[in-house]
């Protein structure tokens, strides 16, 4: 680490609101990479659908009984649940009371706050699934009462098909994640190449970068990101690429600036007294000295990104169900912001407000602390 460096990330540290949008985003990452561990629902996608207790507020606890289905799925890796989360072995039903008859459970199941159904699940179908028999009734009914009756908390409720909000809040951190890391990397690729063929060449090949610039700027961005992806159609990796390459413009206008302002420099005549060539000069030479620009950039782009994805998940035109998108949940619950139940809607919204923010202050801190005319 150079001495550049090390003042630069003393100067970060000492920035409370780029520390507090770090630790944020760290946060998150976590939350993204583990949410299938983390999530109460660890289904994939945090799809499991109660619609027995559909739009219930925070803090809403019930019992379930967990019955077993037929065929048992295979034993996932830890990998594998990782990524995709697991697959469902039994199916659970709310109940509000019940009793034990014989070799049978018989519940009141819970059907809403004043009704509820009468049910009854034979032991060993409770256990083990169907065209199952059991022989020790009463170490049945001890497991059941362990193991398959328990009591399960929606801490921030549940939506209107019965999913669990906390649970689909911490999976959709993947996808806002995943568009900005995504976006970014798309957007730094092609600005980064263009801007610096713009100001080193300049000439013909800088006017012909600008008018691309132009004419791209002059579109309104929600309007090009809706023809490019239904240009490329519907769906997760679509969306990345459609806000990519909306995003690329400024990074582009940035680098063209820096560049032509290191060209002139010393240091760069004397690679071409050297005899080194265009592609080592930007590489080698130019492109390390505007880290710091591009790191600023890369921040604003990434919240960005984030904003983009959520409202074109809310339009429709983005993620699209049962993969959760914190703009989807929002387009899914809004409609009880106006009814009993507003957190449903607040609480993506709130994520993302929490997150986009993170990344403006970590954003501010960078430009921050890169300033080489900044007190060490």
């Amino acid at each position: 680490m150079d001495a550049f460096t090390q003042q630069a990330w003393k100067r970060l540290r000492r920035n409370k609101g780029a520390v507090a949008g770090l630790a944020v985003i760290i946060l998150a990452l976590l939350a993204a990479v583990f949410a299938y561990y983390l999530a109460p629902d660890g289904t994939s996608y945090a799809n499991r659908m109660v619609l027995e207790i559909s739009g219930q507020k925070p803090g809403f606890s019930v019992h379930m009984l967990s019955v077993q289905q037929a065929h048992a799925p295979e034993k996932e890796g830890f990998f594998h649940r990782l990524i995709y989360g697991k697959t469902p072995s039994d199916v659970l039903v709310p109940v509000s009371s019940w009793r034990f008859s014989k070799d049978s459970i018989v519940v009141e199941k819970y059907v809403d706050e004043v009704t509820t159904a009468t049910e009854s699940y034979p032991l060993a179908h409770v256990l083990y699934g169907k065209d199952s028999v059991i022989t020790d009734i009463s170490a049945a009914q001890q497991a059941i009462t362990q193991e398959h009756l328990f009591r399960q908390t929606f801490h921030l409720g549940t939506d209107k098909f019965g999913r669990d909000i906390l649970s689909r809040l911490l999976v959709g951190t993947r996808v806002s994640l995943s568009v900005g890391c995504i976006a970014v990397l798309i957007s730094l690729t092609i600005g980064i190449l263009l801007g610096a063929v713009a100001g080193y060449f300049r000439g013909a090949a800088d006017e012909g970068v600008m008018w691309l610039i132009n004419v791209i700027w002059s579109m309104p961005t929600l309007l090009l990101v809706f023809a490019i992806t239904l240009a490329l159609g519907k769906g997760f990796w679509q969306v990345f690429i459609a806000v990519g390459l909306t995003m690329w413009v400024s990074v582009a206008r940035i680098i063209r600036g820096q560049v032509l302002g290191l060209r002139e420099l010393q240091f760069v005549e004397a690679t071409r007294a050297l005899g080194y060539g265009h592609t080592r000069t930007i590489v080698r030479h130019i492109l390390p000295n505007i880290l710091g620009p591009v790191m600023v950039v890369a921040a604003g782009n990434f919240a960005t990104a984030i904003v983009v994805e959520a409202g074109l998940s809310f339009l429709g035109v983005g993620v699209q169900p049962p993969q959760p998108s914190w703009g989807l949940m929002i387009k899914e619950n809004y409609n009880f912001i106006i009814t009993h139940n507003p957190l449903l809607a607040l609480a993506p919204g709130l994520a993302i407000m929490l997150l986009v923010l993170a990344f403006n202050l970590l954003g501010n801190g960078l430009r921050d602390a890169m300033d080489v005319r900044g007190k060490i």
